[in-house]
């Protein structure tokens, strides 16, 4: 009753937190299609000789059709994520982490092995 609309009838407020909701999510999809345009992926670049060794290894151990590119940078938060910086190259081990979440791969850095999120990944 302290709420600003707790005296409305309920089909009213539900009319109006569906229309808010559908507000905000247009514009988060606005938000999302705009930050995209503006960070773009990254560029294949020259590796430096350390990281084409690096390369290199994840190849014969893994094979050219597994290797992954960092589109932006990662910052591991939960126990076994990696941290990794943007255009790092990685080698895809598993597609789905330990409880069957498709949206953390776990991936081979070369050393270090771990989860990221799929979505900060892009064939290499």
């Amino acid at each position: 009753s302290q709420m600003p609309h707790g005296r409305m009838p309920l089909p009213s407020f539900r009319k109006m937190v569906e229309d808010t909701l559908e507000q905000s999510g247009a514009q988060l999809r606005t938000f999302c299609q705009a930050f995209e345009m503006v960070t773009p992926s990254p560029a294949t670049q020259p590796l430096n000789p350390a990281e084409e060794r690096k390369v290199l290894s994840l190849v014969s151990k893994h094979g050219a059709d597994k290797l992954y590119q960092v589109t932006s940078n990662i910052s591991g938060s939960k126990d076994l994520d990696l941290t990794l910086q943007r255009g790092q190259i990685v080698a895809l081990l598993q597609s789905v982490d330990t409880k069957g979440n498709t949206s953390r791969w776990l991936v081979d850095a070369g050393g270090p092995r771990g989860f990221v999120p799929a979505g900060k990944l892009q064939p290499y």
